[in-house]
């Protein structure tokens, strides 16, 4: 039997495909995923398990029946028969490793039907190329194709097909954060290669990765948020907590920078904005601004307490008097903002507003007239004012501290709305 089929494979062209007037040989593909793993985004690549069958017709084989055995259809034919039948030569057009699985051999087989149909199949392993787009990470979604084309036969040569099961995917096949997407897209293409001058026929596989959100759920955006929601605390501490104040929004701010450094490391440096960058972005804008916050409420303070303790320049500048002699015997005492005099020597000194006038007649000093006397009221930056309808003194700094408990959490409920909604509508 061995001896009739090798006569009969002899008789083959094994230097151009079995066409027959001027049509083109179809190869029927079909590929059944085992798995996919190590979908790299470093590398923009992901590795792919398959079993692959290309299905064409000899017609130019001779066969015989006594090389079937009875009631079967098929022979199985050993690796030096299959070398005397012609094949074709489809290769992956980006991948970048494609081998055959091997163990003590490789694992292919080749089936010869009684219609003289040539059926090939093999385990592959292969590592294909991915050009991945991060724009919505981390809701991203990567469209990977996989293109089979001819290498050396053009499309009036060689016409691959897709085999009526097409791509089939393992039920049991589950990813770490990727979900894969169905259905799978499957086209027929003929393309122009000017490396090879010539029209080839394509087939092309799209898998659809969506990545599962939930890890950076927990690992990102809910961190992230608590402490912004952290830093809004030091809106109840007063100033008198000020190494506090400052510790705790110190902390957040690296706090955010340190998972944002950590995040960075997963992804590759790619020149463009991604969403993940948006949402920290902001994260750190608000505790920044509830740290300028801290600074701005510091600075009303300090004027506030200058303002409160002013006391004016005149005792200073009288006691340097009496010392050098000019105003001898002049007993000052300041009670609450009005000076009493008592002299001893007669004498008469003009006086001007906001300075001590003493009298010789030993007379009752006159009070500095009301709209002289220097207030709060007058300075440039109103710190502190009364409020007309309860007559309670409002200080700044305390009212910028209030506003910032309601301001800060209603802003940041704003970017939360408007940013989630955004991306899951490009996402879609």
């Amino acid at each position: 039997m061995f001896y009739e089929f090798r006569k009969c494979n002899l008789q083959l062209q094994q230097v151009r495909p079995p066409s027959q007037k001027g049509n083109p040989v179809v190869v029927e593909f079909s590929i059944f995923v085992v798995d996919i793993n190590s979908i790299n985004v470093e590398d923009m690549d992901f590795r792919v398990d398959m079993f692959v069958h290309q299905k064409w017709v000899e017609s130019r084989l001779d066969l015989h029946d006594d090389i079937f055995e009875e009631g079967d259809d098929h022979v199985i034919l050993p690796p030096e028969f299959f070398d005397n039948l012609w094949q074709p030569d489809p290769y992956f057009l980006n991948s970048k490793i494609s081998e055959i699985a091997t163990l003590t051999h490789k694992f292919s087989s080749v089936t010869l039907y009684k219609n003289s149909t040539v059926r090939y199949a093999c385990m592959m392993h292969a590592i294909i190329a991915c050009q991945m787009e991060f724009q919505l990470y981390p809701m991203d979604i990567q469209i990977c194709p996989i293109y089979i084309e001819s290498f050396s036969y053009h499309n009036q040569k060689i016409r691959l097909k897709w085999a009526d099961n097409g791509v089939t995917i393992n039920p049991e096949l589950k990813l770490l954060q990727y979900n894969l997407g169905q259905p799978l897209q499957l086209e027929e293409t003929d393309g122009y290669m000017p490396e090879k001058y010539g029209n080839f026929s394509r087939l092309a596989v799209y898998f659809r990765f969506e990545r599962q959100i939930g890890h950076h759920l927990i690992q990102t955006f809910a961190p992230s948020a608590l402490v912004v929601m952290l830093s809004w605390f030091s809106f109840w501490l007063g100033l008198d907590a000020i190494p506090g104040r400052v510790t705790l929004l110190v902390t957040c701010m690296l706090t955010l920078v340190t998972m944002f450094t950590g995040m960075r490391a997963d992804i590759p440096p790619v020149a463009y904005v991604k969403a993940l960058d948006l949402w920290m972005a902001g994260c750190m804008l608000f505790v920044f601004s509830a740290l300028g916050e801290f600074v701005v409420v510091k600075v009303l303070d300090v004027q506030y307490q200058y303002q409160v303790n002013k006391v004016p320049k005149v005792l200073p500048m009288r006691i340097s008097a009496m010392e050098k002699g000019q105003c001898v015997g002049t007993v000052a005492n300041w009670e609450g903002g009005t000076v009493n005099v008592r002299p001893r020597k007669p004498t008469q000194t003009p006086t001007t507003p906001g300075q001590v006038s003493l009298q010789g007649n030993g007379g009752p000093q006159p009070p500095l007239p009301p709209t002289k006397q220097p207030t709060r009221r007058q300075s440039i930056l109103s710190v502190a004012w009364t409020d007309t309808d309860t007559g309670i003194e409002k200080i700044m700094w305390r009212e910028i501290d209030k506003m910032s408990r309601v301001v800060f959490p209603g802003l940041f409920l704003v970017f939360v709305v408007l940013y989630w909604p955004i991306l899951i509508f490009k996402t879609s």
